[in-house]
């Protein structure tokens, strides 16, 4: 039997459109053979230099999204990259066939437009066709233009069609784009050089996470995709790269919500002879720097919240938080089952793969009743050595490591450590994700031999640095959802 193949079905206003495509290809007149148009000219530089451009012939190209058809003569509107142009069409000027044609063109069609600049008796600045093209045929209709593409799935879906009908989602993207010049520029004016560590590994480390398994066909062998840069940019620093870092997709096999995408970007940077303190200034400059120069001004509002990102952010132990926002001072506790029983008491409950520690207790209630309350950016520092396994332990209190995270409208914004550089410490906190690991927990980290017999060469002491780029941008945007900022995010298969 003939196989069954599945047939488009379309719109009627789809197969017109189709139709009109195919009398064009039979009259000669097909419109994907131009493989070239020489723009002179944009909406925005004519706009903006209207003065100097009065008179001059120009081509503007872009797509029709309005027309008004009057007879002999017409208007319409064309979009570009940087904004909407009108231009004036009349059948004496462009000719009868020519004018003609246009009139059957539709609205989403990309079209150039040669002719000259002119304002019309209302003032409104518009080019004066004198020969039209059409460049590629819209086979369908876009959204009507007063509601516009409002159904946020399809827009996240069709990112093509949300920025056609809704052209000022691009500065989201132009803020992204700007942000990261801005962080590149940041840290090699540093001295910092720009690094590309693998995204295929044998073993996924570097974080506390979950990471998607591929397999190597010719080696035979399973493969994860980075879960973080963390690791190989380590071993740099200790082959004696001093100041690196790295701008880089990341993948974590996890869940979805508002402020996660399974890839997202993140950069993580490393300078020997530097702690986390050296990092918090970074992560200051960075994020209160690329404010004032892409916003001009340190106040925003995200999550409906104004932040103020001047620097001087707050700064304040675990400790200390947790004392200020639940009323525990775990630094008047120094028993284990003290510290649970006072979490405890407090309504916070430690995950049943966690040992029934101090430090997992503190961390505990950090994590379920501080991070709510941090609204303008503040450094909580000093984390339990049971959630930091690559970081240095403190040497006031070895229960705490030397690592902090940034926090703005209670969501983190940069994490960094004081890097472990003891590779004895380093192995038996390995070991102990493995136990973690075993019971259940995979999201601990696997033990690396190669990272570790990098560290028995010696590391010098380092400040290392993570910052979730997309969450970044969603501060400096205003954005509510990840997907705002991420041009293609991950979405669940339609059927």
């Amino acid at each position: 039997m003939p196989q069954e193949q599945n047939t488009p079905s379309y719109s009627e206003q789809e197969q017109i459109r189709r139709e009109k495509l195919t009398a064009l290809q039979q009259a000669g007149q097909d419109p994907y053979i131009l493989t070239k148009v020489d723009v002179t000219a944009t909406s925005a530089k004519i706009t903006e230099n209207y003065d100097a451009m009065e008179g001059q012939e120009v081509t503007i190209a872009g797509r029709m999204i309005a027309r008004n058809v009057m007879g002999k003569a017409s208007f319409a509107r064309m979009q570009d990259s940087e904004g909407t142009m009108q231009f004036y069409v009349r059948r004496d000027d462009v000719g009868e066939d020519a004018y003609a044609g246009f009139k059957k063109m539709d609205i989403g069609d990309l079209l150039s437009v040669r002719g000259t600049v002119f304002k019309t008796r209302t003032g409104e600045i518009s080019v004066h066709a004198t020969e039209i093209t059409l460049l590629a045929k819209c086979l369908h209709p876009l959204p009507e233009k007063f509601h516009g593409l409002t159904d946020t799935d399809l827009r996240f879906r069709q990112r093509y069609l949300d920025m056609i009908v809704n052209p000022e989602v691009k500065r989201n993207f132009v803020i992204r784009s700007q942000f990261i010049k801005f962080m590149r520029n940041y840290l090699d004016n540093m001295g910092y050089i720009e690094v590309e560590t693998p995204v295929l590994n044998t073993i996924a480390g570097g974080a506390t996470a979950r990471p998607f398994v591929t397999h190597h066909n010719t080696l035979d062998i399973n493969m994860y995709m980075r879960i973080a840069t963390e690791l190989p940019l380590k071993r740099l620093i200790v082959g004696g790269m001093d100041r690196v870092y790295e701008i880089g997709r990341i993948f974590r096999n996890e869940g979805m919500d508002p402020k996660h995408n399974p890839e997202f970007t993140s950069v993580e940077l490393y300078q020997a002879y530097a702690d986390f303190h050296d990092m918090m200034d970074i992560c200051e400059g960075i994020i209160s720097g690329a404010a004032k120069e892409i916003l001009g001004t340190y106040e925003v509002e995200w999550m409906g919240e104004k932040i103020n990102l001047a620097p001087g952010w707050r700064r304040m132990t675990m400790v200390e938080a947790v004392k200020e926002y639940v009323g525990i001072d775990f630094d008047a506790i120094s028993d284990d089952a003290e510290a649970v029983a006072a979490a405890k008491q407090k309504g916070v409950e430690l995950a049943e793969t966690a040992d029934k520690t101090w430090g997992n207790a503190l961390y505990a209630c950090f994590d379920q009743k501080v991070e709510e309350h941090l609204i303008q950016p503040t450094f909580i520092t000093m984390y339990p050595v049971e959630v930091s396994p690559l970081t240095k332990r403190s040497p006031q209190d070895p229960r705490l490591t030397e690592r902090f995270e940034a926090f703005i409208c209670h969501s983190e914004m940069g994490n960094a450590y004081s890097e472990l550089n003891d590779p004895i410490d380093q192995r038996s906190r390995f070991e102990k994700q493995l136990e973690l690991r075993e019971r259940g927990d995979d999201e601990a980290e696997m033990l690396d031999e190669d990272f570790l017999n990098a560290l028995e060469y010696g590391m010098p002491p380092t400040g290392g640095m993570g910052i979730g780029v997309d969450r970044a941008v969603m501060l400096l945007t205003g954005s509510d959802t990840i997907r705002e900022v991420i041009l293609f995010p991950t979405m669940k298969p339609r059927d």
